[in-house]
């Protein structure tokens, strides 16, 4: 071969597959995705009565599963009890946790895991019946709070309304169970916990929609998915999951749309498409990777209306989780 045609053969042959790593090797080989959440909890991952799991967390499964397989059935999905689970990580029971507990600097540097990005902001929150006629937290007086007795849970509600010096008393539980029959029954009229919990709580109520979660958070607390720690290319995958989720949603890029968008002479759809530069081979992924998740399970605002919008019976507004570019906290680096 001429020196002139190996010089044309290179950028080819520069888009073969990164080799697997350790994680992705074990994924490839078993044929599916090992995928967990801590704490099942309805919007995010709860059992039908068929036995499939749905929710944010098990489409996020899903994703992953395209991204490797191009087959969202690719994915076994691993209910784990409690909050935190880093065992199951380290010993390889589990390929990753798509929402574990919040990400703090003890939890992403003292497990052997690593925190790839945050795919749900929550925070500590109220929820009140619309009769009582509050449209914020700011608003609240002489009220009952039915909260967890848990320190971090204390010292958010104490210092909230130490800041509003509003009348308020605190009816003390140990479990988010306790928390649902109290407020139900009446023994407060309002609950403080995480709004994650909160949409729970107001899910499993008779009327949902008579109950609203005030927009304020009175803490914060970033849930995402977690790795083992010492694999890059399986952390990369993952990560680079999540993003392009977000990344099509910013570009408006659908599962609807995107069999429409292969003539798009936008660069960002282009290289969400897969049409442009060579981003998927690097991480051991093909170049079509991120148009395959969003052709089979959607873009993040997709699936974040799929399991939390109107048409779930109890709405929940985007807010932080909206993009950063309506007023929300949800970035991802750009697609260069």
């Amino acid at each position: 071969m001429s020196l002139i045609m190996l010089a044309i053969a290179l950028p080819a042959a520069a888009q073969d597959l990164a080799p697997p790593g350790p994680t992705l090797a074990a994924v490839q080989a078993r044929g599916h995705v090992l995928c967990a959440t801590s704490d099942p909890l309805p919007g995010f991952a709860q059992a039908g009565a068929d036995g499939l799991w749905a929710g944010f967390d098990v489409d996020f499964c899903r994703a992953v599963a395209v991204a490797i397989f191009g087959d969202p059935t690719k994915m076994e999905f691993v209910p784990l009890s409690g909050d935190t689970r880093f065992a199951q990580l380290q010993t390889g029971a589990v390929d990753l946790i798509a929402r574990n507990g919040p990400w703090t600097m003890r939890r992403d540097t003292g497990y052997g895991a690593r925190y790839v990005g945050t795919s749900f902001f929550d925070g500590q929150a109220f929820m009140v019946p619309q009769t009582l006629g509050a449209v914020s937290a700011y608003e609240l007086d002489d009220v009952r709070v039915c909260v967890l007795d848990g320190p971090e849970e204390l010292a958010a509600i104490r210092e909230f309304f130490f800041t509003t010096q509003a009348t308020y008393s605190e009816i003390l539980y140990e479990d988010r169970e306790d928390l649902a029959v109290a407020y139900q029954s009446g023994l407060c009229n309002a609950v403080s916990a995480p709004a994650s919990w909160l949409n729970a709580i107001r899910k499993s109520l008779p009327e949902p929609a008579t109950h609203r979660i005030l927009p304020e958070r009175i803490s914060k607390g970033g849930f995402g998915p977690v790795v083992r720690s010492g694999d890059d290319q399986w952390f990369k995958i993952v990560q680079w999951t999540l993003f392009a989720l977000i990344d099509a949603e910013e570009a408006g890029v659908t599962k609807d749309n995107i069999g429409s968008l292969s003539a798009a002479k936008t660069h960002r759809i282009r290289r969400l498409l897969g049409l442009e530069g060579v981003y998927g081979p690097g991480i051991g992924l093909t170049e079509k990777f991120m148009a395959n998740v969003i052709r089979q399970v959607g873009n993040y605002g997709e699936i974040f209306d799929r399991n939390f919008g109107p048409d779930t019976g109890a709405a929940v507004v985007r807010g932080q989780n909206a993009l950063w570019s309506n007023g929300g906290l949800l970035y991802a680096p750009p697609i260069e």
